[in-house]
């Protein structure tokens, strides 16, 4: 049973790191929703200025 075993270690390591890429950004998104949905307007601040600061400035 260990020979089964480490021959699908390598496929689970690659099936996890495919699927764990769309994962991060769609609990991004979700986070997104949840700011833009929170009636406090502090927290859609702190988004708006975490947003700017990730994105390339124009020199």
């Amino acid at each position: 049973m260990g020979w089964f075993k480490s021959l699908l270690s390598p496929l689970k390591k690659i099936w996890d790191r495919l699927h764990s890429s769309h994962r991060k950004r769609n609990g991004i998104y979700i986070l997104y929703k949840d700011v833009m949905s929170c009636p406090c307007e502090d927290v859609q601040v702190l988004w708006s200025i975490l947003v700017e600061s990730r994105t390339p400035s124009m020199a």
